[in-house]
């Protein structure tokens, strides 16, 4: 029970140091992981693995999408690209609906692609588009982002962790997409009305919950300057963004539908997808700008990545020292169910333990994949339907996404916003879908 509370604790302090005592967002982050290493006994040694290990953990996993990722919308912006985008969608989607049908595509067309990417690809997208919306318009659109990413990602096939919780419980991926595509972007269009209420009664201070960047602000200037009869048609400024995302779809539902190879795994990795939106991008930039302004694009972009890489690297050290104490393994046995419990209380066990596991771990998925594993072996002697917990089980992973999580850094820095407006979007938006998503997972009893 210690290395709960000293995880508590650690969560707590970055918190403070951040918001209270305007400490900065990495320092904070290492004295917290130096605390919870140490507090947790771990040791001095493992301490600074953990700390290492796990920055550079993350690094391998998402350092070249982020790189490539803000690379190509800084050249993007700079060839006015992202206000062709823009202009074309308030055309089509009023102004006021732009965050419903961001949250709605993010929730039902891209799961497939990883939460990572999608971040990176449609940040540029959701501040671009906020002017149109207003002075809410960047919280609204941020937490938009936010909802529509983690309701695809945890009940829409094949959001990772969705597959995941459907194969630890032996669900048909058929059945779980049946009521998963259902559940997911209805919470998400109730989370983003909810949230947009919030907002119209005064919930942001954009003084206090906007953080001005002057790597991303230089970035989106150049938009200002290009003419319009001299940025790319439409079709143009899309190709480097949808031929990366159509290349991971591919490859994620070639695995899914087991007729992946080398070639198709290739072709639909990541990072080879968006080395050559980036690419493509490039190569737009040299025509439609020049050189010159190419190079200065590039470099406005290599400015505002090495921001993001180094706290979302720390933000994943933090993530790394909380693994290390093995809190997983302590949570996990704290839980168990009970086999003759009412359908209504399995449910909502079911939530909890994955609720709790996401607090403390920091990581949706491996929340839901941990609560999976503690339900999966009574799975078959409770009265409820595998489906049904599997959906309880992605509506608690959701709760309140924080500061524990390296996402919740790359969120902010991408969308220039300070760690309590990070807060005030992100942890707020998920912990309003994980409540949302609950009674429509209790509802699904009924019909299962």
């Amino acid at each position: 029970m210690l290395i709960v509370l000293h995880t508590t604790i650690a969560i707590i302090l970055v918190i403070l140091l951040i918001i209270r005592f305007k400490v900065d967002p990495i320092i904070s982050l290492v004295l917290a992981s130096l605390y919870l290493g140490l507090a947790s006994g771990i040791g001095f040694g493992k301490t600074v693995d953990a700390i290492t290990g796990g920055f550079g953990d993350i690094m391998a996993k998402i350092g070249l999408l982020i790189g490539f990722g803000v690379l190509m919308g800084a050249l993007l912006h700079a060839m006015g690209a992202f206000k062709t985008m823009v202009e074309a969608l308030v055309r089509v989607v009023p102004p006021g609906k732009l965050p419903y049908a961001l949250a709605m595509a993010l929730a039902t067309i891209f799961p497939s692609i990883y939460v990572d990417v999608q971040v990176v690809l449609a940040a540029p997208v959701a501040r671009s588009s906020a002017p149109f919306i207003g002075k809410r318009g960047l919280p609204f659109l941020a937490g938009a982002l936010g909802t529509g990413i983690f309701c695809g990602y945890v009940f829409v096939i094949p959001g990772l962790a969705a597959i995941s919780i459907a194969g630890l419980l032996k669900v048909p991926l058929g059945t779980y997409l049946l009521y998963g595509i259902v559940i997911g972007p209805l919470t998400a269009l109730i989370t983003v009305w909810v949230f947009g209420r919030m907002l119209a009664m005064g919930w942001w201070k954009a003084d206090r919950d906007e953080e001005e960047s002057q790597a991303l602000t230089e970035s989106e200037q150049a938009d200002d300057h290009v003419a319009a009869d001299r940025r790319p048609s439409l079709l143009l400024s899309l190709l480097p963004i949808i031929v990366p995302l159509l290349m991971i779809a591919f490859g994620a539902f070639a695995e899914l539908l087991d007729f992946s190879n080398d070639v198709i795994a290739f072709i639909g990795d990541a990072n080879v997808a968006l080395f050559l939106g980036l690419v493509g991008a490039y190569v737009m930039a040299r025509r439609f700008i020049g050189t010159t302004q190419t190079n200065d694009a590039f470099a406005d972009g290599l400015h505002t990545t090495g921001e993001i890489l180094l706290v979302t690297g720390i933000g994943g050290s933090l993530g790394a020292v909380i693994k290390a104490t093995g809190l997983a393994k302590v949570l996990g046995g704290l839980f168990s169910v009970n086999e003759s419990a009412p359908v209504i209380l399995s449910i909502l066990l079911a939530w909890v333990i994955a609720a709790v596991l996401h607090l403390a771990i920091g990581s949706v998925s491996v929340a839901a994949i941990t609560a999976a594993g503690i339900i999966a072996p009574i799975l078959g002697s409770i009265q409820v339907e595998p489906v049904v917990i599997g959906l309880a089980i992605a509506s608690g992973s959701l709760f309140a996404l924080q500061v524990n999580s390296n996402f919740f850094w790359m969120f902010k820095s991408l969308l220039g916003l300070s760690t309590q407006g990070s807060l005030k979007t992100m942890t707020t938006v998920t912990t309003i879908a994980s409540i949302v998503s609950l009674p429509l997972a209790m509802a699904a009893a009924i019909i299962a």
